[in-house]
């Protein structure tokens, strides 16, 4: 059984140690949160809607400045360091951790925010292709560190949308905007449903007898390298380009309804209109489950997960057998709303609302019964809703 670290004392303690016993100076700390969707998968780039929350694993980043012209970086998670030219941040994804760094100083510095020499250190907390958005974590890290040593001032906005830019040109994964705007916006206690078009956003407070309980498949996944992510994309987007010559009026697929691609499924192919299905219903099933927790309805809440988790194993294709059995042996536990996978797919985690007196006993069933089925020990977080980015001050 594994819990979120909760002594964010000590994490910044050691950080800063290590950081002075490299560099010998003092450094400044920046903190962003990994997140979990509880519901609207793979609608953000559809203009749509999703309820993400922050969680308690955050990409710690240290830093002070140099006199030269070059970013030192070094990551404690790979046990690598590098340096970077400030003059030379230009080229197609590299395929290594650093093009988070390289692609977030290049953009800030190609939008007039200009990035001194610095030297970094980066201690990541959030687990790697488990679908809690470990990519998102870092660039906003990295992002606010630069900012603050340059004494740069952008607004929360503009942060989030500098940082999706620098995934979608220097990481290559064409993402949409939920990771890094819950990693900035996030609020201690609350899951926010958001407009991805609008940017409006809604704090819904997750009642406290209730849990957030993400297991993890340890079935890894690599959407940029895979591209599986940006297929699904262009399947959206070829549903969308010919329904708009029947529709003129849809931008995207948060335009239609189930009735208006009933009305010209036979104008899809067959994969596309599924791929166009999911997102219609998932959308609606996002709108449903805000007023759901409005009303403190945790049961429809979970009823429109587990509707949640078919539609992405069925229609969408992205769930996989690991976290297909994950949902099912939650599902037959004994306190639990709902279940779900999470994230981009192809592996990564669940999400499951328990309630809180089930917990203990869902973490036990749960890691047993998946370890006699796969032979894998799954690890579970036990967390709340987690507060957003910002500078650490002890």
């Amino acid at each position: 059984m594994s819990r979120l670290p909760v002594t964010y004392e000590s994490t910044a303690e050691t950080l800063s140690s290590r950081f002075e016993q490299t560099y010998g100076t003092q450094p400044s700390i920046f903190r962003a949160p990994g997140r979990v969707n509880l519901i609207g998968e793979h609608t953000d780039y559809n203009d749509g809607f999703v309820m993400p929350a922050a969680i308690g694993f955050y990409t710690w980043v240290a830093v002070s400045p140099r006199s030269d012209r070059a970013i030192h970086v070094r990551s404690e998670e790979f046990d690598e360091a590098l340096e970077l030219s400030l003059q030379e941040l230009s080229g197609p994804p590299r395929h290594h951790w650093s093009d988070f760094v390289r692609g977030v100083a290049a953009v800030l510095q190609s939008q007039g925010h200009k990035p001194s020499g610095e030297n970094l250190i980066i201690e990541g907390q959030v687990p790697m292709g488990a679908g809690l958005s470990s990519s998102a974590s870092l660039e906003v890290a990295i992002a606010l560190a630069l900012l603050g040593e340059s004494r740069s001032e952008v607004s929360q906005f503009e942060l989030v949308k500098m940082c999706q830019k620098a995934e979608h040109e220097y990481v290559g994964t064409r993402c949409g905007i939920m990771d890094q705007f819950i990693a900035v916006f996030g609020q201690e206690g609350h899951a926010l449903m958001l407009d991805c078009r609008t940017l409006e956003s809604e704090a819904l407070r997750i009642p406290q007898d209730a849990r957030l309980v993400i297991c993890n498949s340890m079935v890894k996944h690599d959407l940029a390298a895979a591209g599986e992510y940006n297929r699904r994309r262009a399947d959206c987007e070829t549903g969308v380009s010919i329904l708009r010559k029947r529709l003129p009026h849809v931008r995207a697929l948060r335009d239609l309804t189930l009735t208006d691609l009933k009305a010209h499924q036979s104008e899809l192919p067959e994969v596309v209109y599924r791929r166009c299905r999911h997102v219609i219903s998932e959308n609606q099933r996002v709108l449903d489950a805000a007023s759901a927790l409005r009303t403190g309805d945790l049961d429809g809440f979970g009823r429109l997960m587990c509707e949640s988790h078919h539609s992405m194993r069925d229609d969408y294709e992205i769930s996989v057998r690991e976290l297909d059995l994950l949902v099912e042996i939650a599902s037959e536990c004994d306190g639990v709303y709902g279940s779900r996978m999470t994230g981009g797919g192809f592996g990564g985690c669940t999400i499951s609302l328990v309630q809180s007196e089930s917990v203990e006993e869902f973490q036990r069933t749960i890691t047993h019964k998946y370890k006699d089925a796969t032979g894998i020990s799954a690890p579970v977080y036990v967390c709340s809703a987690a507060q957003g980015a910002g500078e650490w001050s002890s």
